[in-house]
């Protein structure tokens, strides 16, 4: 994979980009909401993040650990290392089609096992719904990626870019995935040799 590399990044922005998806997902707002109601904080944290103020850093890394396991060792961060190298890179449809779901019965279930994206897009195409769960949100993500919306970034990682998983963003990857990965996607892209185990 010979992704192209738009610059460097940093954790600082993959926590603050990562929370804003969860904010704005129907299925994890809520829980982020109350983590940012407990910690003291208004969604402009999220929606205005200020990467260069330490404070605020240490909040969103505070809010991520509550929703997600960040920094602990569990949840989506189960086996996740500490130090890992994130840059902005532009992924082509084929690079983004060899992209992984998470390790996660939905995703597994959804893509017949094979993780891919391409896989669940037949699956739902075919009519499959897992854990009776509507696949209502992935065709109105592939309607929105058919009529030109652009999406945040996603959030990839891996122990090196040709054996990248996705962090955050499964819907906008599989609504890509439906519509036939029509276009290159800017991506957030972490790499370390110690993600090797993350990835599996």
């Amino acid at each position: 994979m010979t992704m192209r590399i738009l610059g460097d990044s940093s954790e600082e922005e993959m926590v603050a980009c990562f929370l804003l998806g969860e904010l704005t997902s129907a299925r994890f707002g809520a829980g982020t909401r109350r983590a940012l109601a407990g910690a003291g904080r208004s969604e402009h944290l999220l929606t205005e993040a200020d990467l260069t103020d330490p404070a605020a850093n240490r909040a969103r890394r505070s809010v991520l650990a509550a929703t997600r396991g960040y920094g602990e060792n569990r949840d989506v961060f189960e086996d996740f290392p500490g130090r890992v190298r994130w840059v902005r890179a532009v992924l082509t449809p084929g690079e983004l089609a060899r992209v992984r779901y998470i390790e996660y019965s939905y995703w597994n279930e959804l893509s017949g096992g094979s993780r891919l994206p391409g896989d669940a897009a037949d699956r739902i195409r075919a009519g499959v719904r897992v854990f009776d769960v509507p696949n209502d949100r992935f065709l109105a993500a592939e309607r929105a990626v058919r009529q030109g919306e652009r999406f945040r970034p996603l959030i990839l990682a891996g122990p090196k870019p040709e054996a990248l998983v996705c962090l955050e963003g499964h819907l906008r990857l599989t609504g890509y995935a439906l519509a036939g990965f029509p276009v290159e996607v800017e991506c957030l892209v972490g790499t370390d040799p110690a993600l090797d185990r993350w990835a599996q």
